[in-house]
């Protein structure tokens, strides 16, 4: 029998081992955001908690007190409503739901990811001298590259801020849709190709933070990892220093090297980037001669290319009888020879036609 109560008492203890194991940065993080992320969680459990304690509590007392062997307990085949009983089971829930609804529309409009921040933590605002750092992000086969456009320079799998700064994330995807998340940091944003997410965020305490891919994108996706320094901002110059050291430049042409597939990828720095590659990436045309997306979109709003149409675009050669007589010329094809993103929209667009029959 003694070995029977020890016995119980580890399986009670072996839920806490279990627990002991686990990081507690999403409660306990270095970020303001992830801090009042972290509060939304502890006030949603406890608002749910409210009725479920008392619900499980209710259950056991009952099926503890109506037991078969228990005689004394009142037996009532007849009974069949309480008005008491149905307000309390239905207003208790409902007060919750208004108080986590409430909870949840201010939380949703306070944390929004694409508004920009008012404070660096819960006792000082967000200084109206200070601008926040920006930071491109872009999710590759599977690695993280971060282009810092203010400083000109550009890392692999490695990202620095300033502590208590406020930091603005562009973000977006070379392929699939990814996940850029930072737990002590601030919640996961989604980086998808052709699209730019945006996240605004605030570490408070320095130190170094684990970053990842929270969405599975093949194969090498569980070594999708990175170290997220929180550096004082004469750490953080040093830091600039250094990569500005590392020499080397990142243009389209090494850009489109990185992009291949590769895991494991070790941290790699670039002393200078090109001013226009993250647009070029966000638009799908870092490759010589492609046609930007947002060259794309314009042409659609104004009508698209029917506006002349092929046909009157055509040359219109007399019609003939006559087989050997000239085709109709039709344009087949349009492409964006020289820098897409440099030159006007429709000067960028050439003309290429091709005999077709008509």
């Amino acid at each position: 029998m003694e070995h029977l109560k020890k016995l119980r008492g580890l399986l009670l203890l072996t839920p806490l081992l279990l627990l002991s194991g686990c990081g507690t940065v999403l409660l306990n993080p270095s970020g303001d955001v992830a801090m009042q992320q972290g509060r939304l969680i502890v006030v949603s459990t406890v608002l749910m908690l409210l009725i479920i304690v008392p619900v499980i509590g209710l259950t056991v007392f009952f099926a503890w007190k109506y037991r078969a062997s228990n005689k004394e307990a009142e037996y009532a085949p007849e009974w069949d409503h309480s008005t008491q009983l149905e307000l309390a089971i239905w207003a208790a829930p409902l007060i919750i739901i208004i108080a986590l609804g409430a909870v949840t529309w201010i939380s949703t409009h306070t944390l929004d990811p694409y508004r920009a921040l008012r404070r660096i933590d819960d006792t000082r605002p967000v200084p109206a001298d200070v601008k926040p750092l920006v930071v491109e992000v872009v999710a590759l086969d599977w690695k993280w590259l971060f282009i810092y456009p203010e400083q000109g320079i550009a890392s692999v799998n490695e990202l620095a801020a300033p502590v208590d700064r406020p930091i603005k994330f562009k973000i977006t995807s070379s392929t699939v849709m990814n996940s850029f998340y930072i737990p002590a940091l601030a919640g996961q944003i989604y980086a998808m190709p052709g699209m730019e997410s945006k996240l605004h965020a605030v570490i408070n305490k320095a130190g170094e933070y684990e970053g990842f891919s929270a969405n599975f994108s093949g194969e090498g996706f569980s070594h999708m990892r990175f170290k997220f320094h929180g550096l004082a901002d004469a750490d953080f110059d040093k830091w600039v220093a250094n990569v500005k050291g590392a020499g080397g430049q990142l243009d389209r042409a090494g850009y489109l090297k990185l992009e291949k597939p590769s895991e494991r990828e070790p941290v790699q720095r670039w002393a200078s980037v090109s001013s226009d590659l993250f647009h070029a990436i966000l638009n799908r045309c870092v490759e010589p001669g492609k046609m930007c997306l947002h060259q794309m979109a314009e042409i659609d709003a104004r009508g698209g290319l029917g506006l002349p149409s092929a046909y009157d675009i055509a040359s219109k050669p007399a019609y003939s009888a006559d087989p050997l007589s000239p085709q109709r010329r039709y344009v087949a094809a349009f492409c964006a020879p020289g820098d897409p993103v440099d030159l006007p929209l429709y000067s960028s667009v050439a003309i290429t036609p091709a005999i077709l029959k008509e």
